[in-house]
């Protein structure tokens, strides 16, 4: 897809520091890091979120994934990574893309980045049938 930023970076026309390049995926230093190290993991083929990343590329795409979790702390000194997918909303760029960002002690980053609620009394059991049925 040629107006998509991540394919044109696939393809050779756009620069991006690489990291990690398979056959099936290409995984790069994110332009706007939350920290230094922040890797951005895609698939060569376009694909708009997890929903449809095929059922042949979900454990490469997950191996990669543990690969540059371990990659942050090992080469980077980092004690830990988040590891994140936004699916269409946030999503910056409609192209898969999953975040890994080196993490540390006292780095400033506080759990997630939205406000957190709580169930009201019963309201978790209804929450979780729903999901479970729709799993069923």
């Amino acid at each position: 897809m040629s107006s998509c930023i991540f394919c044109q970076i696939i393809a050779g026309d756009l620069p991006a520091e690489t990291v990690l390049e398979t056959d099936d995926l290409v995984a790069f230093l994110d332009t706007r890091p939350v920290f230094k190290g922040h890797v951005l993991l895609v698939p060569r083929e376009h694909v708009d979120t997890l929903p449809d990343l095929p059922a042949a590329l979900r454990d490469p795409f997950l191996a990669a994934a543990q690969q540059i979790a371990v990659a942050v702390k090992d080469a980077l000194g980092a004690q830990g990574s988040f590891v994140a997918i936004n699916n269409t909303v946030s999503q910056s760029v409609p192209h898969l893309h999953l975040h890994v960002v080196p993490r540390t002690k006292g780095d400033g980053l506080r759990g997630f980045f939205w406000p957190r609620t709580k169930y009201a009394d019963g309201e978790a059991a209804s929450y979780a049938e729903q999901l479970r049925v729709a799993l069923a």
